[in-house]
């Protein structure tokens, strides 16, 4: 690496959350001025984390949470049986760590999808900071209930939803968060396998990969590889409440 690149990789970091593209999705959505400034000065800007690298692991001693700055990231857990259990992706201005506020370890593992960077914030001069600022404060609060609102709607999905509907679901989600970024709504890439989709939504890889092609050959969108173009948003969203179509899902 080049002096020149190294300068701009350390630039890089020193973004701040005055400056930061993704201020109205992370922490920062409705502070004022002073009070981001403030949060900015605990944060600790960590180099990227490449494709593979964990952030965390299950019963690591949990001291801070994340903020996704790029790339995305997978959280999963490993049941008793030993096998891989996906809990949720993270895109750019979301959190993950969550659920190391409960105790003093994570209960969750931690790992880039792709090359990301990351915010940390450690725990305890976040928890002082939200005492003293209410726009913190209410913000963390307005974060944890929708970390509660996912958990509620991955477990209607799982436990009321066809297989079609389940990756319907999915995809509109992604597009949704996707169009919060400022990126395109209708065309995008899956940071993720089919595998961990499968995963994610209960439903086994050979499942996945045939409700792809049914989607394509119902001109719903297009597949290339990892890259996604919808083309019917609206009977997409359609089947959220109506399947067009059975198929089965293969154990």
């Amino acid at each position: 690496m080049t002096g020149k690149e190294k300068l701009l990789k350390i630039e890089a970091l020193k973004v701040s959350c005055q400056n930061c593209s993704l201020a109205d999705l992370c922490l920062p959505h409705s502070m004022e001025t002073d009070e981001v400034n403030q949060l900015d000065g605990i944060l600790k800007r960590q180099q990227p984390y490449q494709p593979g690298q964990h952030l965390f692991h299950a019963g690591d001693r949990s001291s801070s949470i994340f903020a996704v700055r790029s790339g995305a990231l997978k959280s999963y857990c490993i049941t008793e049986d030993g096998d891989e259990q996906v809990l949720g992706f993270a895109l750019p201005g979301e959190l993950v760590g969550l659920d190391g506020l409960a105790g003093e370890t994570f209960s969750s593992t931690c790992i880039a999808l792709g090359t990301s960077s990351v915010c940390e914030l450690p725990f305890i001069q976040l928890e002082e900071l939200c005492h003293s600022l209410p726009g913190l404060q209410k913000q963390m609060m307005r974060l944890l209930g929708k970390e509660i609102t996912s958990d509620q709607h991955l477990l209607m999905l799982l436990g009321q939803r066809s297989a079609e509907e389940r990756l319907a679901s999915f995809l509109l989600s992604l597009s949704s968060r996707y169009m919060l970024r400022g990126l395109s709504a209708n065309e995008f890439n899956l940071p993720m396998s089919r595998q961990d989709i499968g995963n994610y939504l209960g439903l086994a890889i050979e499942t996945v990969s045939r409700l792809f092609a049914h989607f394509q050959e119902e001109k719903l969108l297009t597949v290339n590889r990892k890259q996604i173009r919808i083309l019917d948003q609206a009977r997409l969203k359609s089947m959220v409440d109506g399947c067009l179509g059975n198929i089965s899902e293969s154990a």
